[in-house]
C-alpha cells in the first residue's frame, strides 16, 4: 500500500505567529495531532505536533504567549505519495516521530501518521490465518 492511500488529505496549516493555544484549539477542533506550519518568509514548511505543545506547557510556558515558530520542527523528513507505508513507517521509526508531511510538487498534499499506518495494516492482520500451536 502507498502513502497516498493512507494519508489524510485534510491538512491543518497555520502560520508561525499563531500562539500555541490557537494551534492547540485548531488541532483539537480538527481532531489531528499535527499542524503544518507555513512560513514563506522564514524556514518554509515545518510541523508543530501535540507533543511540542505538551512539552511547552510542561515547562511552564504560557500557551497564550508562545508562538508556533519557537516550537516548530523545521528539520522535517518529507514523504511522497508514492512511498510505501513500509517506507513511511521506517522513516518514522528511524527519526523517532509520529507524523510525516507528504509533499507533492513541493506542496503539502497530506499528512501520514502512525495511526494511519496502523489502520492500513490492521485489516490485513485480521484476515491473516491464525497459527496455533
Amino acid at each position: 500500500m502507498l502513502v497516498r492511500d493512507a494519508m489524510s488529505t485534510l491538512v491543518l496549516t497555520i502560520g508561525p505567529a499563531h500562539t500555541l493555544r490557537q494551534a492547540a484549539a485548531l488541532m483539537s477542533a480538527r481532531r489531528v495531532g499535527a499542524a503544518v506550519v507555513l512560513d514563506p518568509d522564514g524556514t518554509g514548511i515545518g510541523i508543530l505536533t501535540e507533543r511540542d505543545v505538551l512539552n511547552s506547557v510542561g515547562l511552564g510556558q504560557d500557551p497564550d504567549a508562545e508562538r508556533a515558530h519557537a516550537h516548530t520542527t523545521t528539520d522535517v523528513v518529507f514523504a511522497t505519495p508514492s512511498w510505501t507505508v513500509e517506507e513511511a513507517a521506517a522513516a518514522m521509526a528511524h527519526g523517532g516521530f509520529r507524523h510525516l508531511i507528504v509533499l507533492d510538487r513541493d506542496e503539502p498534499a497530506g499528512i501520514v501518521s502512525v495511526r494511519d499506518i496502523i489502520r492500513c495494516w490492521a485489516p490485513a492482520r485480521e484476515r491473516a490465518p491464525q497459527v496455533t500451536a
